[in-house]
C-alpha cells in the first residue's frame, strides 16, 4: 500500500478530484459501515449469492486502504450479524471461509501499514478455526497505532446492550446510584473507542439493522444506492464530503441561530 495520498488519490481521476474537496482537518475520527447488497449484486448477474460476498471483499480492501491513507482513526465494519446465522449453511460457511482467507492474505499488509485489527460481537459463537485465525491477527497487530479496524462478527446491537448490563451487574463494585452513560458505555463491546461520527450504508436500505444502537445516538448517516461489491474509494470520499457539509449540533443550535 502506497503511503503517498496523491499517488493513491491520483490527480485528474474522480477520486483525485474528490480528494481535493476534502478538508483533512475535519475528517471523522470514526466511520462505521453497514456493508449491504452482496446478494442483490449476485442476483442481478445471475450468480450465486456467495459470489456477491466474494466480490465484496474488494470493497473492504478499498475502504480500509482509503481510511488508512486519510488518517481516519477507527473503521467499524458490520461483517456478520447474529441474524445472519439464519442464512443457508453453505452461504454462512462461505462467509467464514472468505474471512479466514482475508486474514491470512492481509496479515502482513496490516502490520506493514500500522493497522490494528479488533473484533466486536459474541466471539464465542464463531467457528473455532475462524476465532483462532482472528485472534492470531489481532495479537499480531496489537502494537499498531494507526487505523483501528473493528470487525463486527456475530454482532447484534440489542445483544450488546444486554451483555453490557450482565457484565455490569456482575461486578463486585456495582453501585446503581453511580451508574452513568460513560460507565455504561465502557461495558459495551466497543469499550472506550469513540462513538462513530459517520455511518455509511450501501444498497439504499433505510434502516440501521440492529447495528451500534447505543453508539450512533448522534452519528451522521449517509446512505447510497450503490451495492456493496460496487463500492469504491470514490463513494467513500463522497460520504466524507457530505459529512463535512453537515452541521453537527448534538441537540443544540448552530451559532447563526443563537
Amino acid at each position: 500500500m502506497s503511503t503517498d495520498r496523491t499517488d493513491y488519490f491520483k490527480a485528474g481521476t474522480r477520486a483525485g478530484l474528490l480528494f481535493e474537496r476534502l478538508d483533512l482537518c475535519r475528517l471523522p475520527a470514526h466511520v462505521a459501515v453497514i456493508m449491504d447488497g452482496n446478494g442483490r449484486w449476485a442476483k442481478k448477474r445471475n450468480k450465486p449469492r456467495v459470489e456477491g460476498h466474494r466480490a465484496g471483499s474488494k470493497s473492504v480492501r478499498e475502504v480500509v486502504e482509503a481510511s488508512a491513507h486519510l488518517g481516519i482513526r477507527y473503521l467499524t465494519l458490520y461483517a456478520f450479524s447474529r441474524e445472519n446465522w439464519q442464512r443457508p449453511q453453505f452461504e454462512v460457511s462461505t462467509l467464514w471461509k472468505l474471512l479466514v482467507e482475508y486474514l491470512r492474505n492481509n496479515d502482513k499488509v496490516l502490520v506493514d501499514n500500522n493497522i490494528r485489527l479488533t473484533a466486536i460481537g459474541r466471539m464465542e459463537e464463531l467457528p473455532d478455526n475462524v476465532r483462532e485465525e482472528l485472534e492470531r491477527v489481532i495479537h499480531l497487530t496489537r502494537g499498531s497505532d494507526g487505523l483501528t479496524v473493528q470487525m463486527a462478527l456475530s454482532y447484534g446491537g440489542r445483544t450488546e446492550i444486554v451483555d453490557a448490563v450482565k457484565k455490569l451487574v456482575r461486578r463486585s463494585d456495582f453501585d446503581v446510584d453511580s451508574l452513568d452513560e460513560e460507565r455504561f458505555a465502557e461495558m459495551l463491546y466497543t469499550g472506550k473507542s469513540p462513538d462513530p461520527d459517520l455511518l455509511i450504508r450501501s444498497s439504499g436500505e433505510m434502516r440501521i439493522s440492529n447495528f451500534l444502537l447505543w453508539q450512533i445516538a448522534y452519528t451522521e448517516i449517509w446512505i447510497t444506492s450503490v451495492l456493496w461489491p460496487d463500492f469504491r474509494r470514490e463513494h467513500f470520499l463522497e460520504a466524507l464530503i457530505d459529512y463535512q457539509n453537515r452541521d453537527r449540533r448534538f441537540g443544540g443550535i448552530d451559532a447563526q441561530n443563537r
